[in-house]
């Protein structure tokens, strides 16, 4: 085994004084957002260009010492942090971001660039960009290309992989793919960008993306509905979607957590009464859909009370309750994380059943759920349980198993959900997974023990 000071100097060979040893530094590292999954690491290192990437990797693979790629470290499945002893190799210096091609509606952004940032320069050309998260301050282009990130706006946009034109990444074995062109039409081939987007570092270390980028929609409006049911708020999300073409979100949430927001971030509920169940949309469009959206509601069945808002503080006042979520459960500690996508006609079936599932088997802990129903995603977190207690992961992957649903819609596998990945893969898709994992990757050099569940001895 290669010794820490020859693996160091080797490093810093390629990146300078880019590579951080310091204990302390190296603890903001190694635990992941939710604080659910800790690890340790000999060392940080931080590339800043394409060419120190490859240089990484290459001494990393002469050395049989194995990488976790790692961007803003927003990610909730433990896929970005090193749990067995890995080298972090941080992309956050990767921060180039070209003019935006107004012609073509186009950007290519490094891999370091968060997505606010992206965000900001699409507007100031008269641009957007289809995926908004809550954590758009951290999250990374690299982090939510390897994890092909969604968020709220995957209802009218797609998902990252939907934006991706071409990418630039570094593969296991060193060498450097670049398809940068943004040519729309390309049949020339096999669709890396695709491939990669989503394999959570396992098959290369993406350092620069072509993005594509979307019409400006300066007006918006935003509502929050409140009903009685679950059933009865997703035969509404059903109406909107079908009757206005400008919806760009529909997210739900539960009582239980509208007062936990309340509670933690000192806010008010906006609305007059305290309702089981609530739905916010939002609407945006060139011109004014306030008139729009109020018609599709005052169409709708059994909803109880509105707050809508059109201003850009209200608006956002109304988004906070739903993006506020992931912060207020996460001061109860580190809660379980599951975020699983369901067949939308089982989908309040499902969240009427797993609070019961939950407290059959953990009768102190507590169930959140709140989502982006548009889209079937509904994110599953549990509070009151030991960090490496999965009996209620467990039960309810396999709820989500037998429903027909997916056991990650955007977070990924990471650590958290390998073991369960045959829920929703086959053996012959897990066989030609690991297939391309080693033509990709030959050494095993790319976070290895995320994503494929581990191979029996």
């Amino acid at each position: 085994m290669v010794s820490n000071r020859v693996l160091v100097d080797r490093l810093r060979d390629v990146v300078g004084q880019q590579v951080v040893v310091d204990p302390e530094v190296i603890a903001s590292y190694t635990t992941d957002w939710t604080r659910r999954f800790e690890g340790r690491s000999v060392a940080v290192v931080r590339p800043g260009s394409t060419e120190e990437v490859a240089g990484v990797v290459t001494v990393c693979r002469e050395l049989g010492v194995v990488l976790v790629p790692q961007g803003g470290n927003t990610g909730l499945v433990g896929g970005g942090v090193p749990l067995n002893d890995e080298v972090v190799l941080s992309l956050r210096r990767l921060r180039t971001l070209d003019p935006v091609d107004a012609i073509a509606g186009q950007v290519t952004a490094g891999a370091g660039i968060v997505l606010s940032e992206l965000q900001r320069a699409a507007s100031a050309s008269g641009w957007g960009y289809g995926v908004d998260l809550a954590s758009r301050d951290s999250a990374t282009v690299g982090g939510m290309v390897a994890t092909n990130a969604g968020g709220t706006h995957v209802l009218r946009y797609g998902d990252t992989r939907a934006q991706l034109i071409g990418l630039e990444a570094v593969l296991g074995t060193g060498s450097v793919i670049s398809h940068l062109g943004g040519l729309v039409k390309d049949n020339t081939g096999y669709h890396l960008p695709g491939l990669i987007c989503g394999s959570e570092g396992t098959l290369a270390v993406v350092t620069a993306a072509r993005l594509r980028l979307i019409p400006s929609m300066p007006c918006r409006t935003v509502a929050v509905l409140a009903f009685m049911t679950v059933s009865e708020a997703l035969d509404a999300s059903a109406m909107l979607r079908r009757s206005l073409p400008a919806l760009e979100a529909c997210e739900l949430f539960l009582l239980p957590g509208l007062e936990l927001v309340c509670s933690v971030v000192g806010m008010v509920s906006p609305f007059s009464g305290r309702h089981p169940v609530y739905l916010l949309v939002e609407v945006a469009d060139h011109a004014d859909p306030t008139d729009a959206l109020a018609e599709a509601t005052n169409s709708l069945d059994h909803v109880i009370e509105v707050v809508v808002a059109t201003d850009p503080g209200p608006r956002s006042e109304l988004w906070r309750y739903r993006e506020a979520h992931t912060d207020a459960i996460n001061s109860l500690g580190p809660p379980h994380k599951l975020d699983v996508t369901l067949p939308l006609g089982l989908l309040a079936e499902f969240v009427d059943q797993v609070p019961d599932a939950v407290a059959a088997i953990a009768p102190a802990a507590r169930t959140w759920l709140f989502g982006h129903v548009g889209d079937g995603n509904i994110h599953v977190n549990v509070s009151g349980l030991d960090p490496d207690d999965d009996r209620v992961d467990e039960e309810v992957l396999r709820m989500v198993g037998d429903f027909g649903g997916s056991i990650s819609a955007e977070h990924g596998i990471g650590v958290a959900k390998r073991r369960w990945l045959h829920l929703s893969r086959t053996e012959d898709e897990i066989a030609a997974f690991r297939a391309i994992k080693r033509s990709l990757d030959p050494n095993g050099v790319l976070n290895p023990n995320v994503l494929l569940p581990a191979e029996e001895p």
